[in-house]
């Protein structure tokens, strides 16, 4: 549970905006979600016994956006159905979680991998902030309704919903490094800018 007056950080200036009365309670609960989820993911990892093409890093995937929805729950939040896949959505803001490395790594070095869905890339298009600019950013090769398509919202998700990046790095020996959340904007060669991220504490992990 993530409800009791334990499970409550102080949570920064922006976290309050976007999450309002639930933002403390977030706070604390993701780094916990997240550390429940590699443990989840690692003992898939050592039941499956295998060298090579481990299952850890897909478990790791479905099991933390399981986590964080059963924290939108316990909050009394929604969770929201995209094209089969849960996403926590606490005060209009939904929670996108991604590994983007799996070793401790900069964040300003994250990137999709190329052959990421339309529907994550959309995501970050119509859910995520504008560029810097204020302008559209391009991207090569696309046709015009290729190109709108990507910045059309998500009914299931809702047109004002906002997204919120969870990036982190794990491993299946070390668990969880380093954990960021905050506003991430695709660039068309799939790296990312910032309009604002901060990064949370990493909670540890209990492996049975």
């Amino acid at each position: 549970m993530v409800t009791s007056g334990e499970d409550w950080v102080r949570p920064s200036t922006w976290a309050v905006e976007r999450f309002g009365q639930q933002a403390g309670r977030l706070t604390a609960a993701v780094p916990v979600q997240l550390a429940k989820a590699h443990a989840k993911a690692h003992a898939t990892h050592c039941a499956a016994g295998l060298k090579k093409r481990s299952p850890y890093g897909s478990t790791l995937a479905e099991a933390v956006r399981e986590h964080l929805a059963d924290t939108a729950r316990e909050l009394g939040e929604s969770v929201r159905d995209v094209r089969g896949y849960e996403y926590a959505v606490i005060n209009d803001h939904a929670l996108f979680p991604f590994r983007y490395a799996d070793r401790p790594r900069s964040v300003d070095r994250a990137r999709l991998p190329s052959k990421t869905s339309p529907t994550r890339r959309r995501l970050f298009r119509a859910h995520g902030p504008q560029p810097v600019e204020g302008l559209f950013d391009l991207d090569d090769g696309l046709t015009t309704e290729e190109y709108l398509g990507l910045h059309e919202a998500f009914e299931e998700l809702g047109a004002s919903t906002k997204l919120v990046c969870v990036f982190f790095t794990a491993d299946v020996e070390n668990g969880v490094h380093v954990i960021y959340w905050g506003e991430a904007h695709l660039e068309p060669d799939r790296t990312f800018t910032w309009p604002y991220r901060e990064q949370l504490l990493v909670a540890p992990v209990l492996l049975e």
